[in-house]
């Protein structure tokens, strides 16, 4: 791995649950945490005494980061579609999604991460439909736009550092942390460096990143460019967005996740410097051990 003035682990996290191991579930267009499988009763018709039938309903999980186009082959799969289906949906003005102006018609970031039911009625559309209801929804509070207004951003921007810490923060309790190191970058005019923008220009997923890499010209190479990325690079939950609204409190500039469950926060870039080098010693130690 070549040296980086910004080295955050970054590896894409297996789909979960809620921290408590429960499903977020759209019922009649409010989030409601549930069981693992929602389950209907059927009356037959006929007599009153005419037992239930009990259909178990199947569920479509949409996880916390997933990108769009994640988002877009899980829907083609739940509902049997062609591959490339939901994407071609998404982005034709038939299906009409509800996304704020600033969107420019690209629904990444507001493809809300929840558990939607699916039925033999479902369509692509209906699903998309669902989510970018349900994301300006959970977006459109107060709470988002004052926490927005407060940082000089713009909701949609809001919802592009969520997108960010989302995809950087190793665990839900260091979400706060990256928060803040975005907002501190900003406010000084540092590239933020994000090895999640690089991943989502090259469209891959990777914690090795390149001198070459963070020279490629895309609008999302934060390496090169300042500020924010034009866009959200996946979908963020409640707890990201949480952060973005309520970062903690710290001056940290600088961050690397030395081995999971141990992010390191540094104000000094000498002090990052040693953590990098110790994250560098865990990968070596790591690969020695898998090739003897």
């Amino acid at each position: 791995m070549t040296h980086r003035t910004w080295q955050p682990e970054h590896r894409r996290r297996p789909a979960r649950l809620t921290r408590r191991g429960r499903l977020v579930v759209i019922v009649g267009g409010v989030l409601v945490l549930a069981a693992a499988v929602t389950v209907s009763l059927l009356p037959l018709g006929g007599g009153t005494d005419t037992p239930p039938v009990v259909e178990k309903q199947r569920t479509l999980l949409i996880p916390e980061g997933w990108r769009g186009g994640e988002v877009y082959a899980a829907v083609d799969r739940s509902l049997g579609l062609p591959a490339g289906t939901t994407g071609k949906a998404a982005h034709a003005p038939a299906t009409k999604l509800a996304l704020p102006a600033e969107a420019d018609g690209n629904p990444e970031g507001y493809l809300f991460p929840a558990t939607y039911p699916v039925e033999k009625a479902t369509t692509a559309q209906g699903l998309l439909r669902y989510m970018v209801d349900t994301a300006a929804k959970r977006f459109g509070t107060a709470r988002v736009a004052d926490g927005a207004k407060r940082h000089g951003l713009s909701v949609h921007q809001l919802v592009i550092v969520a997108s960010i810490v989302q995809a950087e923060a190793d665990r839900a309790e260091d979400m706060g942390k990256v928060a803040r190191v975005v907002y501190n970058r900003l406010a000084q005019g540092m590239p933020l460096q994000m090895d999640s923008t690089i991943n989502y220009a090259l469209g891959r997923d990777t914690v090795d990143t390149t001198h070459q890499d963070t020279r490629i010209d895309s609008p999302y190479n934060t390496y090169e460019r300042r500020g924010l990325p034009p866009s959200p690079i996946g979908n963020p939950g409640d707890e990201a967005m949480s952060a973005a609204v309520n970062p903690a409190k710290g001056d940290w500039l600088y961050f690397v996740t030395v081995r999971p469950g141990d992010t390191r926060f540094a104000t000094d870039y000498a002090e990052h410097q040693a953590n990098v080098a110790e994250f560098n010693e865990q990968r070596r130690a790591a690969g020695s051990s898998r090739s003897s």
